[in-house]
């Protein structure tokens, strides 16, 4: 899978695919059987086809879902874009969640229609380009990382159900300058508050070192993903990593990691002398990169529309959603 931008032998083999992401109201996703006789046949697919020249994407995955599903899309935004050799041929995927439609969704061409939970979906029974976005479709918009080392456990573990509470779905655990046996308790109980909530856990620490505790993922420090030559964790968790440049995004997809943040984005009072991406850079990056990343410095939920518009899977944040005690973030 690669990482990087088509050159110009493989611009000329080109075939760039709308999808869309169509979901129900139990949230389950419409997927498609692709026929036996075409490339990648059999498999289960998102809804979609090959963009026409001169076509908006958005005319165009318009056009494609009323011709293959019957229903007319109202409204969508993006969600991923995926970029893939099979050799033959190079796809760029580019997929859109849609938000408002009209009709029923009919196989109008005879394809067998599913609606499936992501957490169900079966990555090997989809195309190799279709993988990054049952990820994109599994991850929240919003990714909570936790503030500075707790000096009371209980008034850090309060504020962390507080979060919980107001919908945050996915936790990252730091406290990077815990001992062993302090970060071994925190992190149990941590689990025990995310469980309830059908959120997941995920613990910033030297794999080998938490290999024992609960949790539903990894995350790895920038320093740890490049001294990785290997996928960490257990089969079926979460596992990403923080990124700073495109050498960064391109190891973690050769890891086969699930996700990215890439910072800084903005402007951060922690580290003021750090230059800032901005926004125009931030989508160059993350364009070329098969996986779904978050934008991370000096963002807020505030940020979410923007962030997603620049090609992010939404946006994670220490202080300003650790901080926002009794407001609604979801």
């Amino acid at each position: 899978m690669s990482a990087s931008t088509p050159s110009i032998a493989v611009e000329s083999r080109l075939i760039h695919v709308m999808a869309g992401a169509i979901a129900d109201a139990d949230g389950r996703i419409l997927v498609a059987r692709r026929p036996d006789r075409v490339h990648q046949g059999g498999l289960w697919e998102f809804p979609g086809g090959k963009l026409e020249p001169g076509e908006s994407p958005e005319a165009g995955l318009v056009r494609e879902l009323d011709e293959e599903l019957g229903i007319r899309v109202l409204g969508s935004r993006p969600l991923i874009r995926v970029h893939h050799d099979y050799g033959d041929r190079y796809i760029l995927l580019d997929v859109r969640r849609i938000n408002d439609y009209e009709g029923v969704p009919q196989g109008r061409e005879g394809q067998p229609l599913r609606w499936l939970a992501p957490e169900a979906m079966d990555p090997d029974l989809f195309p190799a380009a279709d993988r990054p976005i049952i990820n994109a479709l599994r991850l929240p918009p919003l990714l909570l990382i936790t503030g500075a080392d707790p000096l009371d456990p209980d008034v850090f573990l309060d504020r962390l159900e507080e979060s919980l509470a107001r919908g945050i779905r996915l936790v990252q655990l730091r406290a990077p300058n815990l001992d062993r046996d302090r970060y071994v308790d925190l992190a149990r109980r941590a689990h025990a508050l995310c469980e309830p909530h059908g959120a997941r856990l995920l613990l910033n620490r030297d794999p080998d070192a938490v290999e024992d505790l609960p949790r539903h993922g990894l995350h790895l420090t920038s320093g740890r993903l490049m001294r990785s030559t290997r996928r960490p964790g257990r089969p079926g968790e979460l596992v990403g990593a923080s990124c700073h440049d495109a050498g960064q995004l391109a190891h973690a997809a050769r890891l086969g990691l699930d996700y990215a943040l890439l910072s800084p984005v903005l402007a951060t009072l922690t580290h003021p002398e750090t230059t800032p991406l901005g926004w125009s850079a931030f989508a160059e990056l993350v364009d070329p990169a098969p996986l779904p990343v978050y934008a991370l410095g000096g963002l807020g939920p505030e940020h979410l529309d923007e962030a997603i518009a620049h090609g992010a899977q939404g946006v994670a944040a220490i202080r300003s959603l650790w901080s926002m005690r009794g407001r609604s973030i979801v």
